[in-house]
């Protein structure tokens, strides 16, 4: 798997998976929601069921208040009682029921063949006293109970609440009620609701994740589209610059050669032949030949220091022999005798087991940066410092030059070459580098790992 599929994995995975986490959450808080709000539903409508329960049977009491304060328990009255109370109803399961304390039923206009039934010993399929239950609740004070009951709009047996109350003058129990499946009608009604709310969330949020998807797709083909060519651009600059520094790097070297040895050959060329003549002539001329060979051994020597110090800065071979601190040595001595410059080096910890990638890298970097340091900053004292644990290692050159406007070259397109090149051999080795100038001088701060 490369680095763009990997980069892609790591945007799209920890979407996915944020996304999921919410979509969870969501589903959760929104059955916890649903639930919450369906308890809250049915609870305010078997509130007001119950109100509504309550002033019912309040206007059954009072349609029948006249009879019943008249003081009169004769059989007529009573008989008149319940035909006014078996006339009312509201709806098609809407009625009043009566029972006397024994459990005898008394009115039942939905279901008439139990008038004159006693009922007490009735029991829902669960067992429980249904009537008994009803008539204790309405001995009690009155109020709620929650019983099986066959609907008559349906002749199906169902939960249903019905309040009572009790007329104690004629030991009667009259109450009503309402059908539960009713309210649980309304419930799933709104549950479906909340179901269809709950689809319709998670189904936009799909979309925003197939959508978030898609645009990182495309923005991933896009920016590796960008990448590449940038990357093209950098690597046609870079091999641009590559055989610029090869061109210098052969210019410089065919001036040290024409310029040092080629001049230095042709004048000692010069000398063997002129002493070579004189060694034909006189004693005196003689004399003379030993002085032009004398002066033509010196200038070898001479030649032979020029040619190891072309040597040195193609390939320090002290790098390879001794390790990178006998190279830092020689090049910090070689620095100071020829710039004439006071430069302190300080070498610590373990560095020799870089590899010999890396040591050149901190060589060329120092030998780069002491260039640079003879030619701009007139400093007079260099420190360069070499340092390493386990992890990294460490090179920092200080100087007390001038400084220089670090903005100003990093935007000119001829200057800073070097720093440029210092910059991206760090780069290559997994380094970096860091570079800090002002008035009072200039840093640089190279680190690599070790190894």
């Amino acid at each position: 798997m490369n680095l763009r599929h990997k980069i892609f994995l790591l945007a799209v995975v920890p979407l996915i998976a944020a996304l999921c986490a919410i979509a969870l959450a969501v589903q959760y808080q929104s059955a916890l929601l649903a639930q919450q709000q369906r308890n809250s539903v049915e609870s305010a409508y078997l509130s007001s069921k119950e109100a509504e329960m309550r002033h019912y049977v309040t206007l059954a009491t009072r349609s029948i208040k006249e009879i019943y304060d008249s003081g009169r328990q004769d059989t007529q009255a009573l008989d008149e009682a319940k035909q006014i109370i078996s006339n009312l109803d509201y709806g098609d399961d809407g009625y009043f029921f009566v029972y006397d304390m024994q459990g005898v039923n008394l009115v039942h206009p939905r279901q008439p063949e139990l008038v004159g039934r006693n009922l007490w010993e009735l029991r829902d399929i669960k067992g429980n006293p249904t009537i008994q239950r009803l008539i204790f609740r309405a001995s009690h004070g009155g109020g709620l109970e929650r019983y099986l009951w066959e609907k008559p709009s349906t002749r199906k047996v169902v939960p249903k609440l019905g309040y009572v109350i009790s007329l104690p003058r004629w030991g009667w129990v009259i109450g009503t009620g309402i059908y539960l499946d009713d309210v649980d009608a309304v419930v799933n009604k709104i549950d479906g609701q909340i179901s269809h709310n709950i689809q319709s969330t998670m189904l936009w949020i799909t979309g925003i994740a197939i959508a978030s998807v898609l645009a990182i797709a495309l923005f991933g083909l896009a920016l590796n589209f960008s990448e590449h060519r940038v990357a093209d651009a950098k690597l046609r600059v870079l091999a641009q610059r590559v055989v610029h520094s090869q061109e210098e790097e052969r210019a410089r070297l065919s001036r040290d050669l024409h310029d040092g040895i080629s001049q230095w050959l042709v004048s000692i060329k010069l000398q063997v032949e002129s002493g070579i003549a004189k060694l034909a002539g006189s004693h005196a001329q003689a004399d003379s030949a030993r002085h032009s060979f004398d002066r033509a051994a010196t200038q070898l020597n001479d030649v032979l220091g020029e040619v190891r110090r072309i040597s040195h800065d193609l390939r320090p071979a002290l790098l390879d022999d001794l390790g990178l601190a006998a190279a830092l040595e020689y090049l910090t001595r070689e620095f100071a005798d020829h710039a004439g410059l006071d430069i302190s080096l300080s070498v610590d910890g373990p560095i020799e087991n870089l590899s010999a990638v890396r040591k050149t890298v901190l060589f060329r970097i120092a030998q780069e940066a002491l260039t640079n340091i003879e030619r701009h900053a007139h400093a007079t004292n260099v420190c360069l410092t070499l340092s390493g644990d386990t992890a990294t290692v460490r090179m920092a050159i200080s100087d007390n030059g001038k400084g220089f406007d670090m903005p100003l070259v990093a935007e000119s397109p001829k200057r800073g070459i070097g720093l440029r090149n210092m910059h991206e051999r760090a780069e290559a080795v997994d380094g970096k580098l860091i570079l800090t100038s002002s008035a009072e001088g200039t840093q640089l701060i190279t680190i690599l790992p070790n190894g």
